[in-house]
């Protein structure tokens, strides 16, 4: 247990309802969680599913039938992969997935490259597997984007796997095609597994989405993660897909049969209305995404001392804020009890995060406004000052 991480986001979570039981007014820009409800036309299949369909026994350990056939044709329509609903993979929310991928591939001592800032889960499961962690750094000068070069020179003989997230968390940055090309060559030449997350596929802003398992050479190699969580607003029914190669079906299928059993029956079948119903409400979810992060961005750029690359997907802002002097996490706690804004430590997704925070824009446009308002005055007041807030002092404006 020593080796297993967690997710700082929900302890920022919880130390910012621990200031609101006081009485303070704070805004929450630190969780990844679209402040949408999931389409009534989703709900409504998932509440047909269990009040007229009966469904609520076990299903097959990888999903039923209806879903991994959706999910399959949607694959084909969406990401343009080729795969059989038999390589489908329904779990509990997407971080199965990765888990599951870890375990069937990993043994004590061998190596996964993965995004550092990246999600912290990434890290954590290769730690806990027994393997080595190895940082891939992201760089605001690449714009945030994965260098391949770099990743080609931390393979050693012992590296099994490489984990690639694009649009990523919680840079907002998108590979391009060129990268992933390179990066497909790479995992080619040296024989490696690649895992895919593609969780905020849907929210890729710019250019034309590319999944890397369409590549010469990678349909055999390449392990894809996506779920309903961001594009859906389905974070609370926990429904998350892998498509896998043929030959890891067994592996992914045992894993399932000792740990979960299999997904929740009735949520799948609202699973299956949110791939085949209408999409009106995800679009429109994502305009207002695209609408968020031009406010966020702008209003980051103009406070002194702060600068924001543009994200190209998922709906996250990861501010420079090293003009301060301060560590990250000095930072981030200053605006949660001066300010009252809750964000997060660039550290929070790894060490090459210092000097960074990340601000969700998964909340209203005025939440927002009142957030950048806080933010500038609060580093405003710390640039004069010099003096940090800390709990129980200070007050939000």
């Amino acid at each position: 247990m020593d080796r297993i991480g967690t997710e700082t986001a929900f302890e920022a979570a919880a130390r910012a309802r621990a200031l609101e039981a006081t009485g303070r007014d704070v805004i929450h820009l630190e969780i990844g969680e679209p402040d949408f409800d999931t389409p009534r036309t989703i709900s409504d299949a998932a509440v047909a599913g269990l009040v007229d369909q009966g469904m609520t026994h076990y299903t097959s350990a990888t999903g039923i039938a209806p879903l991994r056939e959706a999910i399959a044709a949607d694959a084909r329509r969406w990401k343009g992969i080729g795969v059989s609903p038999e390589q489908v993979i329904v779990t509990p929310g997407a971080k199965p997935i990765m888990f599951y991928a870890l375990l069937a591939l990993l043994e004590e001592g061998d190596e996964a490259i993965y995004p550092n800032p990246g999600f912290p889960i990434y890290e954590s499961m290769i730690e806990f597997v027994g393997a080595r962690a190895v940082p891939a750094p992201l760089r605001e000068e690449r714009d945030f984007r994965m260098d391949v070069e770099e990743v080609a020179s931390l393979v050693t003989p012992r590296t099994r796997m490489i984990v690639i997230n694009s649009p990523q968390n919680p840079t907002g940055s998108v590979l391009t095609p060129a990268d992933l090309e390179a990066i497909a060559a790479l995992a080619v030449e040296q024989d490696l597994v690649v895992l895919t997350d593609e969780i905020y596929g849907r929210l890729q802003y710019d250019g034309e989405p590319l999944s890397l398992a369409t590549l010469p050479g990678m349909a055999d190699r390449t392990i894809t993660l996506d779920g309903f969580s961001k594009t859906y607003a389905m974070t609370g029914w926990r429904l998350g897909y892998g498509l896998v190669p043929e030959w890891l079906v067994p592996a992914f299928s045992r894993l399932i049969i000792n740990s979960v059993s299999c997904t929740n029956a009735f949520a799948q079948a609202g699973a299956v209305e949110a791939l085949t119903g209408p999409q009106d409400a995800a679009d429109a979810m994502r305009e207002e995404f695209i609408a968020r992060r031009r406010l966020i961005v702008d209003g980051l750029n103009a406070i002194e001392g702060v600068s924001v690359v543009t994200p190209h997907g998922a709906f996250y802002a990861f501010p420079n804020v090293k003009a301060f002097g301060r560590s990250s996490v000095e930072i981030a706690d200053h605006l949660l009890y001066d300010a009252g804004v809750c964000g997060l430590a660039g550290t929070s997704f790894g060490r090459f995060g210092e000097g960074y925070l990340r601000f969700s824009y998964a909340n209203s446009r005025e939440n927002l406004e009142r957030a950048l308002e806080r933010i500038a005055e609060s580093l405003g007041r710390l640039e004069r000052t010099g003096e940090l807030a800390t709990a129980g002092s200070g007050a939000p404006r």
